[in-house]
């Protein structure tokens, strides 16, 4: 107590850390919209689709389910998620090595907590990564990408890193589909990643969270290539459209087990067990079948379409942007247009960002907050404002083959192109 309130001590490495951006800018446009503006949310990126029927209807027969869980999970859940990645990846996963979590963002954080090493990212990158690193005082090093390469990491530019202290443990992060762009790699690509990460003894973390949105159905793990040393990270919140049900996945190779083990007691000591209605749910998620397969078939078709259209739209107006090849973002880069910016008052992607906001109500984010350069004019675009229910309703109405048009555009996901259409006239 000192001058009758209240002395507030924080630690250093929390202190003067904002709020994570997405969330940010998602309560920005809310406040706008209650304000009575018209505001096109294409910043947070939360999925538009409803979680699929068949999983809604495990939640409801399991909402009497109380009893605490086992801290690492639901066994039956644990043994489908390895099941899921034997299925799909052809990945030797055993029930045994499979960690359930509340989100797979607070089981990133334990990760650092518990592993000692540096944490290494590409940038740019999903806005979360390097504030948790931060908060537990881990050292990050961000590895840069090229525009000209999709912004992936390229095997060099990880060998560079590695070679100059070859000993020093470090956990590097891959997200592909990548948040903020949309891209993703090649099988060759993966497997030239791996080698240097085995030669260096590099744990991998993948987040593979939107490896479902590939939109062609073809992700690939790169734990096919590297399995001793990957972390695949997974959950519920963007394949099948359940954020806010908070469940997330970290599957294990054998041997990383200890360091699974290590995590599961950090768990025990925070948040104890995961909801265990949502874990009973999320068996049925996991475990697929013909129903779960048309829900995401039919989801890649819709984000195909758009982003398609979009990319179309945005290269006409004069804007760099490299192509998608799944999820629901893109990363546009307005540097070719800086000089009738500037003339604006426009010189980087804050500032961009903010008058887009202002003038037009499109809402989306400068790349200063997925670790790109403050003076860089790049902005995340999350095509995510429209009815997911509506679109996939009537995406079932067309042959499975058949792709989406402009006009099916222009009816379900119309909030989108106005959007972008409000963006691009604004540039002239």
């Amino acid at each position: 107590m000192k001058n009758g309130t209240y002395e507030v001590h924080l630690n250093l490495n929390v202190r003067g850390l904002p709020v994570s951006a997405t969330l940010g800018i998602n309560e920005e446009s809310n406040r706008l919209i209650a304000a009575g503006k018209q505001v096109y949310k294409l910043g947070l990126g939360q999925s538009p689709f409803p979680v699929p029927g068949p999983v809604v209807q495990e939640l409801q027969n399991n909402a009497h389910q109380k009893d605490y869980l086992p801290v690492r999970g639901l066994p039956a859940l644990c043994d489908a998620v390895a099941h899921y990645y034997r299925r799909t990846q052809d990945l030797p996963i055993s029930q045994e090595n499979v960690l359930i979590g509340p989100g797979s963002k607070e089981l990133m954080f334990i990760l650092q907590l518990v592993y000692y090493g540096d944490l290494v990212i590409p940038t740019p990158s999903w806005v979360s990564y390097a504030p948790q690193a931060h908060i537990v005082g881990r050292h990050v090093y961000w590895l840069e990408t090229d525009e000209k390469n999709n912004w992936l990491l390229t095997p060099e530019e990880l060998e560079n890193l590695c070679q100059a202290d070859p000993s020093k443990p470090r956990v590097v992060i891959l997200n592909y589909p990548n948040n903020p762009t949309g891209c993703s790699y090649s099988p060759e690509q993966l497997q030239a990643l791996a080698q240097v990460a085995r030669k260096y003894k590099v744990i991998l973390l993948s987040d593979e969270i939107y490896g479902e949105l590939n939109f062609k159905g073809c992700h690939q793990s790169i734990a096919r290539y590297y399995p001793e040393g990957t972390i695949i990270a997974s959950g519920l919140s963007k394949w099948a459209g359940a954020g806010g049900w908070r469940l997330g996945t970290f599957a294990f190779p054998a041997e990383l087990k200890w360091l699974m083990e290590a995590m599961a007691v950090v768990a025990s000591e925070t948040f104890t067990a995961t909801s265990a209605p949502i874990q009973y749910a999320a068996v049925r998620a996991f475990r697929g079948g013909d129903k779960i397969e048309r829900y995401l078939h039919n989801s890649r078709r819709v984000l195909k379409a758009l982003s398609d259209w979009i990319w179309t739209t945005m290269t006409r107006a004069g804007v760099t942007v490299a192509r998608p090849d799944g999820a629901f973002y893109m990363l546009p880069d307005f540097e070719p247009l800086r000089e009738q910016l500037e003339a604006k008052g426009i010189a980087d992607g804050e500032t961009f960002c903010r008058r887009l906001l202002q003038e037009t109500g499109v809402a989306i984010l400068p790349g200063s907050s997925f670790g790109r350069p403050k003076k860089e004019l790049t902005a995340r675009l999350a095509f995510v404002d429209f009815d997911g229910a509506r679109a996939l309703a009537a995406a079932e109405q067309y042959s499975a083959e058949q792709p989406l048009d402009e006009e099916f555009l222009k009816i379900y996901c119309e909030k989108v192109l106005t959007a972008i259409n409000k963006l691009c006239d604004w540039l002239k």
